[in-house]
């Protein structure tokens, strides 16, 4: 997640309770990763974009993938948005090229090279896009256009609301990161063309979902995930809750909606499947095959678990969850509380229920503890040198210093004479 642990979270200066436990900063190699089990498969592997799975040694590379434009340590763009990049696994051609199309032309220009219509060789693409991830940059027209949109619906005197440990925005009208989620969506419309120009929109399985939900505090506090509650690195639906479309030609038909919960780590025997490819249960040991669903069948109910014991940066708390049917279970790792919410009745989760279903409640946190020390899952720990007052003093300072920043930052970015130079991050005025 890119940030300190164990006693070198004090450093951070927020003077939490608990010291976040250490983490593996690199793929293990012992792992056979999705490309590779393709490749095994005969498949020809492509990789574009944000990797931040480890130094190099560690690169897509060493993982499967045959070709890697732009994947290295990183997990935000080192230059920006616009070239030059500072990527040293991607080339600067034209100065102000945007980011996220150049990866969708390199994505193009791979489909092209190796058309498995004319090679016979089946391909695996995984364009993976630094955006949205800060710093928030866009052109000035796209800023104008999103300007205006925020205009035409009314600004809200307050942008923001305290949290636990920061501000978190409530109101979507950030008009540099719409500009650049609309710099994304141009990405991914070139690729989708190109698929249809190449011939290989009917025998190619596409999918698109994102990895966190918006930030909505911390980072670049860009935009708000209402009705959804907080955003990336929450324990809550703002933060977990994704979008997650699969188009597989002779089996989607488009339109299709299925409310059953599904995981990231379900893509894998999802895919192996579609390949006609034997699964691997000891590397997909946490998904299953949606297939069925894409048929318009049942999956059996599972639990889903998620294991956050870190602060981050973006304000939520160390906890776990374990969701299983309408029910979502939240457990602290401050104070050991544990929150329950019902989804189905209460999607903005702001009525706990935990008080009104203890063996529920019981019922959860025992399958969702004995998941994770079966998985020698790793726990914070209480800080020695934990000092109440100091914690306090720094959160007072949020509140009286931090959070009218970035309500005097939104104004100005929604001002008529909104001039970026240095006020955005690291950003500049420059042409898609």
């Amino acid at each position: 997640i890119g940030a300190p642990t164990e006693a070198d979270w004090r450093n951070v200066g927020r003077f939490n309770k608990l010291l976040p436990p250490a983490y593996e900063h690199g793929l293990p190699h012992e792992y056979i990763t999705l490309p590779e089990a393709l490749k095994a498969g005969g498949y020809k592997t492509f990789f574009a974009g944000k990797w931040h799975l480890g130094s190099k040694g560690s690169w897509p590379t060493d993982h499967g993938f045959d070709i890697n434009k732009g994947g290295w340590d990183a997990g935000s763009p080192n230059g920006g948005y616009f070239s030059p990049y500072k990527n040293p696994n991607l080339e600067n051609k034209e100065d102000g090229e945007h980011l996220s199309m150049r990866l969708a032309q390199e994505t193009v220009h791979f489909l092209n090279e190796n058309n498995p219509n004319t090679t016979g060789q089946p391909v695996f693409a995984f364009l993976s896009f630094y955006a949205v991830h800060g710093p928030i940059q866009t052109t000035q027209e796209k800023w104008a256009k999103y300007r205006q949109k925020a205009m035409d619906l009314g600004v809200a005197d307050q942008g923001f609301k305290m949290g636990h440990f920061l501000p978190i925005r409530q109101v979507q009208d950030n008009p540099v990161y719409a500009g650049l989620v609309e710099a994304m969506d141009d990405a991914v419309g070139a690729v989708l063309n190109a698929l249809s120009e190449l011939g290989l929109d009917e025998n190619t399985i596409v999918i698109f979902t994102s990895d966190n939900g918006g930030v909505a505090a911390g980072d670049a506090f860009a935009t708000s995930n209402l009705p959804l509650r907080a955003g990336k690195g929450y324990q809550f639906e703002g933060g977990i809750r994704e979008p997650y479309f699969i188009k597989v030609p002779g089996l989607t038909k488009g339109g299709e909606l299925s409310n059953t919960p599904v995981t990231g780590t379900d893509f894998y025997p999802t895919l192996l499947e579609l390949a006609g490819l034997d699964l691997k249960p000891n590397e997909h040991s946490d998904g299953v095959s949606l297939v069925p669903l894409l048929k318009n069948k049942a999956i059996e109910e599972r639990s889903l678990i998620w294991h956050y014991p870190h602060y981050g940066n973006q304000g939520g708390e160390p906890s776990s969850i374990i969701r299983k049917g309408d029910w979502k279970l939240i457990h602290y790792y401050e104070d050991g509380r544990e929150e329950l919410y019902n989804l189905k009745n209460d999607l903005r989760e702001g009525i706990d229920v935990a008080k009104d279903k203890p063996e529920l409640v019981q019922e959860l946190s025992l399958t969702l503890f004995n998941y994770l020390h079966k998985v020698e899952a790793r726990f914070p720990m209480h800080d020695p040198e934990y000092d109440a007052a100091q914690e306090k003093a720094y959160l007072n300072g949020v509140i009286d210093r931090k959070w009218p920043q970035l309500e005097k930052q939104r104004m100005q970015f929604l001002s008529e004479d909104f001039d970026p130079k240095n006020n955005w991050w690291g950003s500049q005025l420059t042409r898609d």
